[in-house]
C-alpha cells in the first residue's frame, strides 16, 4: 500500500498549484514520455507508407495521382490563358480587316485615283499642243510611266541627228 499512497502523494504534489501550473506540468510530462513520441513517430511513418502504397496501388489502376491532377490543372489554366490571347488576337484582326474597314480603304484609294485623273485630264489640252495624239493617249502614257509620244518623237529625232 505505500506504492500507492506514494503514487497519491506524487499526484497531489503535480495538481496542487494552480490550475494553469498543473496543466502545464501533466502536459509536458505527456510530451515528454517516450512512449508517446515513439507512437507519434509509428504513426507518421505508418502514414507515409500508407501514402506510397496508395501512389503504387493507383498507379497500377492506371488512376491518376492528387499531384498528377493538380499538374494538369495548371497545364490547362495555362493553355486556357493562351487560348485567350489567341482569341483576342483574332478578334483584333476581325475588326481590322472588317469588309466596313476595308470597303472605306478602297473607296478613299478609288477617290485618290479618280482625282489624279481630273488632274491629268486638266493638263491633257496642255500635252496636247506639245503634239500628243490625243488626251487619253497622254494620259495612258503617263499611268504608264512612259514619256508623252510628243516627247518620244521628239527624243528620238534628236537621237538620229546625232548618228548621221
Amino acid at each position: 500500500m505505500s506504492d500507492a499512497s506514494n503514487v497519491a502523494r506524487n499526484l497531489r504534489e503535480r495538481f496542487s498549484g494552480t490550475r494553469e501550473e498543473r496543466l502545464g506540468k501533466a502536459l509536458s510530462d505527456v510530451l515528454e514520455s517516450p512512449l508517446l513520441t515513439g507512437a507519434i513517430g509509428r504513426a507518421f511513418d505508418a502514414r507515409e507508407r500508407a501514402a506510397q502504397a496508395q501512389e503504387i496501388a493507383m498507379g497500377a489502376l492506371n488512376l491518376p495521382s492528387a499531384a498528377d491532377v493538380e499538374r494538369l490543372t495548371r497545364r490547362l489554366r495555362s493553355v486556357s490563358q493562351r487560348l485567350e490571347g489567341i482569341e483576342d488576337g483574332v478578334h483584333r484582326l476581325d475588326r481590322t480587316l472588317s469588309t466596313s474597314v476595308l470597303e472605306a480603304r478602297l473607296a478613299a484609294i478609288e477617290e485618290q485615283l479618280a482625282a489624279l485623273g481630273q488632274k491629268l485630264d486638266a493638263r491633257a489640252p496642255a500635252l496636247s499642243t506639245q503634239g500628243s495624239a490625243s488626251p487619253g493617249a497622254a494620259r495612258g502614257a503617263a499611268e504608264a510611266g512612259a514619256k508623252p509620244p510628243g516627247k518620244a518623237k521628239a527624243a528620238r529625232a534628236g537621237k538620229a541627228k546625232k548618228r548621221g
